[in-house]
């Protein structure tokens, strides 16, 4: 997946947020409504969030060096890890408190008035029903990025699979946007048309609730890339092929792949060579291994070969590609 269908989306993402956020904290001062609150902090952290994606984007980019020879192209997934602690924390928690703080001061009876009295009730509606349509846009480009790199595979599955985090990030973060604003619609509705301020708590509450849980998930996917994931089995299977139709390979003793960055593998494989083949040959056979690799994996960036003589009692040293890790 490259780049630059991820920088797309976040930007995209970034401009709608950053709009949604200010009008939502703008209805939250006109009416004090906890729900409106919990979705101004969410858009300002989804904000930060996409910022945080383009920064690691760009610090990917930089040049290998002595101290980090195989480059900076896990910066994306340092970057996308803080964006989900900040989703946790600054999203789910602070929505959560939020709720908490409300229902305090309805229990004591020192809640009332605010969104019920304010002669901008009303605001509040227009407010999360102008971010859903800016939100709609973001999600659908979201989409229609994703859809030109996902092929056959389905939605839950892209997400968990994809070696490049900023479009998984942003379905994610769109997702759960839109559906943190219709219950912030419906808790907000609710509260006005019955006068009840329990439902805008239970509204923060809920909006919470689903942070948390994205943030989670989130969390997770990208603790398995930043600990290093082998190449996908289409790429594995492809790069065997390559590999075992070489001239001069007998066969693969063994073989590892680790992606360093999302576009980029670093290869490792150890192959049968025949014991009558001179210094020359074998050579050659090296440097067409790593040509076929090439060829059958674009991303293949640093390729190590050691060519050894195959005995059966190498056996206990065949290492098959372990499948990839659950979800990925």
């Amino acid at each position: 997946m490259s780049a630059g269908g991820g920088n797309k989306a976040v930007i995209a993402a970034l401009l709608a947020n950053t709009g949604i956020a200010i009008t939502k904290f703008l209805a939250y001062l006109l009416t004090q409504s906890a729900s409106m609150l919990a979705e101004a902090i969410h858009s300002f952290a989804d904000a930060g969030n996409q910022v945080l994606l383009l920064i690691g984007g760009k610090r990917s980019q930089r040049e290998a060096t002595e101290e980090h020879p195989f480059g900076f192209g896990r910066e994306r997934y340092i970057y996308a890890f803080v964006v989900s602690i900040v989703l946790f924390s600054l999203g789910g928690l602070f929505a959560l408190y939020e709720a908490y703080h409300k229902f305090q001061e309805l229990s004591s009876g020192h809640g009332g008035g605010g969104l019920l009295d304010s002669k901008w009730k009303w605001v509040p509606l227009v407010v999360l029903g102008a971010a859903i349509v800016m939100e709609s846009f973001s999600f659908r480009t979201a989409i229609t990025e994703s859809n030109k790199v996902r092929g056959n595979q389905g939605w839950w599955s892209f997400i968990r699979k994809a070696k490049a985090p900023e479009l998984p990030v942003i379905l994610l973060e769109d997702f759960a946007a839109l559906m943190g604003l219709a219950v912030a619609f419906v808790s907000v509705s609710l509260a006005l048309v019955t006068r009840n301020l329990y439902f805008d708590v239970v509204g923060s509450g809920v909006i919470g609730v689903l942070l948390v849980v994205v943030a989670v998930v989130l969390a997770i996917e990208v603790k398995s890339l930043l600990i290093g994931e082998s190449a996908t089995q289409e790429s594995i299977t492809r790069m065997r092929d390559a590999i075992e139709s070489t001239t001069g390979v007998t066969r693969i003793i063994h073989m590892k792949t680790l992606h360093v960055a999302p576009e980029e593998l670093l290869i490792g494989v150890k192959i049968g060579v025949d014991a009558s083949a001179t210094a020359t040959d074998i050579a050659s056979t090296i440097n067409a291994t790593e040509r076929n690799l090439r060829v059958a994996e674009p991303m293949a960036k640093d390729i190590y070969v050691e060519p050894d003589v195959f005995r059966e009692d190498y056996v206990s040293d065949v290492r098959p590609e372990p499948p990839a890790a659950p979800g990925h």
